[in-house]
């Protein structure tokens, strides 16, 4: 495809207007003010006129196959919304559940321009056939949750985990990822975890836990381990000589954020999940000024409602500014750049994130112009807080279009629907003929 005369956010994610930008197979081959000599090759040419070329986003934490439990567990705090509705729930889902949920949840994610996410669930095999058949990206992982001192290898969900890394690793070209996981300090002991970081670091895999979420799982760590916070827990067992996806950080404190600086973790930060859990205010901007990889994700369905990622990036910018009486925290910059290149970096994709030449054209086109975008006096101003993901009219994914003006090439998105509200309608009732 052939972008012809539309503004993109550059590599600098500073606005450029008037722009050529070239895609051949899975790359961006051309950006220049002037149409390329040899234009053919491109094939079809994409009127710019009222579109903004941005990267695509990459979201950073999700639960996708919890689509399922969208309004289920509600106006509850954290552990009665986990322990009376959503694993109960959980335990009632197959396989088929999980990969119906999850082409729901890509095909939500591609109609608001994201086309990679990082994925904390069970079935694993499920969840990637679903992530290939979309045309997407993906890492993904398990997330055992084991309360007897034993070595992982001992669970049955270590059979899961060994097959992933075999033969879903690095499957669709690339395109999906495998990663190890606990799912959290309190839900595991140490020496289930210290067998995960060293499985992960044997085989060279990235970890992705849940830390530090809220002040009681804070204050129960410190009580479990003599005084040492979930971030110098997971120092303290080795979890951080990998490259560590730590979701949530709400409650860590300046040595945390240290910590975390330290051994280049990225944190993804999901402040509508953390809000609507009363989970608190992550000190993002203390974060972003110790040099963290702070990129962005939005949690699963059940604690957020939607996976549309304009929402979190606004929040992003929004929050800190109200929460710390200071207006100048978080610029659009960077609230842009954690929706998209600080995720890509966070996946391990290198060569993703960026409109640039020599990248992946993994690319987002905006409709701009609509009422909330007139006038634009900056343009990063109006995508974070004037932007809507329901804005985006194009989704691309290496090279392949995967979202186009309402329409889902990959996949069927009637029939995707109609399965997840079946499936919702069955656990439902299973759960209460289980009462």
């Amino acid at each position: 495809m052939l972008f012809k005369d539309i503004a993109i956010l550059d590599e600098n994610f500073d606005c450029q207007e008037h722009r050529w930008v070239g895609v051949l197979g899975d790359r961006i081959d051309y950006i220049g003010a002037q149409a390329p000599a040899d234009t053919e090759k491109y094939g079809e040419v994409y009127d710019g006129e009222g579109r903004l070329l941005m990267p695509a986003m990459y979201n950073a934490h999700s639960h996708a196959p919890m689509t399922l439990l969208r309004g289920y567990a509600e106006n509850l705090p954290l552990q009665a919304w986990l322990e009376q509705k959503c694993w109960p729930f959980e335990g009632k889902m197959t396989g088929e559940d999980n990969y119906w949920a999850t082409l729901l949840a890509g095909a939500e994610m591609l109609r608001y321009g994201t086309v990679s996410f990082s994925d904390m669930y069970y079935h694993t095999p499920e969840r990637a056939r679903a992530v290939e058949e979309l045309g997407m990206k993906a890492n993904l992982c398990t997330s055992p949750i084991a309360f007897e001192p034993k070595p992982i290898q001992e669970y049955p969900v270590f059979d899961e985990m060994a097959d992933a890394i075999e033969n879903i690793d690095g499957m669709a070209g690339g395109r999906i990822k495998f990663e190890g996981c606990i799912h959290a300090e309190y839900t595991n002991n140490d020496v289930t975890a210290k067998s995960v970081f060293d499985w992960a670091k044997e085989r060279n895999v990235p970890l992705h836990i849940h830390v530090s979420e809220t002040k009681s799982e804070v204050e129960g760590c410190r009580e479990r381990h003599g005084g040492k916070s979930p971030v110098q827990w997971l120092e303290s067992l080795g979890a951080l000589d990998v490259p560590l996806v730590a979701a949530h950080c709400v409650w860590v404190d300046d040595g945390d954020i240290e910590i975390l600086a330290k051994h280049n973790a990225t944190v993804a930060h999901n402040p509508a999940s953390n809000m609507k859990l009363s989970s608190g205010f992550a000190p993002v901007a203390k974060m972003l000024d110790a040099g963290v990889n702070v990129a962005l994700g939005t949690d699963g369905m059940a604690s957020n409602n939607n996976h549309d990622m304009f929402q979190d990036m606004y929040l992003m910018a929004m929050l800190p500014k109200g929460n710390e009486l200071d207006p100048t925290l978080v610029t659009p910059k960077q609230a842009i750049t954690a929706a998209t290149r600080a995720g890509a970096l966070a996946q391990g994709r290198e060569d993703c994130g960026l409109v640039k030449e020599g990248f992946k054209a993994d690319l987002a086109v905006l409709d701009v112009t609509g009422v909330s975008w007139c006038p634009v006096n900056d343009m990063l101003t109006n995508v974070v807080y004037a932007g809507h993901g329901s804005d985006v009219v194009l989704t691309m994914c290496d090279g392949a279009v995967l979202y186009r003006d309402g329409a889902w090439p990959t996949i069927d998105v009637g029939r995707v629907k109609f399965e997840v509200a079946e499936r919702t309608v069955r656990i439902q009732s299973e759960l209460s003929q289980g009462e």
